[in-house]
């Protein structure tokens, strides 16, 4: 058996131990995911397995990862939303979605309005505004501040959708990375 060269001994010990350390990087960068996230894929698991529908409505309190949320109700058609000196207006139409966010983990989480979506006919998906949603929310302390265990705010999350277009389901994250859950509007 010929001898291999000391370089190309080099290159394949370096080449394995970058293999290694990249599967290692995979390995813990999921796991680092979900402990951001706060979210262990078990809620999901065991709501499934109870036979829980995935889809609630309006006043029904639905959790994703450690936030539990209640729509209470959306109005469509504003063309601006804001205040005098802080405003924003819609390219067609704004839907505000009020709702209350609860932390029902055990740490302060910060509630994102850009992990929101909205789904209208055809199946068509909205991005929430979040310049509208925190124009819209000009007296609340919902924009990026941290939620305590157990408390609750109530902020609306504002979509910016065509004039004429109807909102039918929102879907609601825990954050950026979290499976969601649905509500329907109407």
């Amino acid at each position: 058996m010929p001898e291999v060269p000391p370089m190309a001994r080099l290159k394949i010990r370096w080449t394995m131990l970058g293999i290694a350390g990249a599967l290692v990087m995979i390995c813990c960068g999921g796991g680092l995911v979900a402990y951001v996230t706060g979210d262990s894929g078990d809620t999901r698991a065991a709501e499934e397995a109870n036979g829980r529908v995935s889809v609630a409505t309006l006043g029904v309190p639905v959790r994703d990862g450690l936030f539990e949320f209640t729509v209470h109700s959306v109005r469509c058609g504003e063309s601006k939303v804001g205040s005098d000196y802080l405003s924003k207006t819609a390219q067609g139409q704004f839907c505000l979605v009020n709702l209350q966010v609860k932390n029902i983990g055990k740490e302060a989480r910060t509630f994102d309005f850009g992990n929101q979506q909205a789904f209208g006919e055809e199946n068509t998906k909205y991005s929430s505004d979040g310049a509208a949603s925190l124009y819209a929310n000009d007296q609340s302390e919902a924009f990026l501040n941290e939620i305590n265990p157990g408390n609750a705010i109530t902020a609306d999350v504002v979509f910016d959708i065509g004039k004429g277009a109807k909102l039918l389901a929102v879907e609601l994250h825990d954050s950026a990375f979290s499976g969601g859950v649905k509500v329907r509007l109407g």
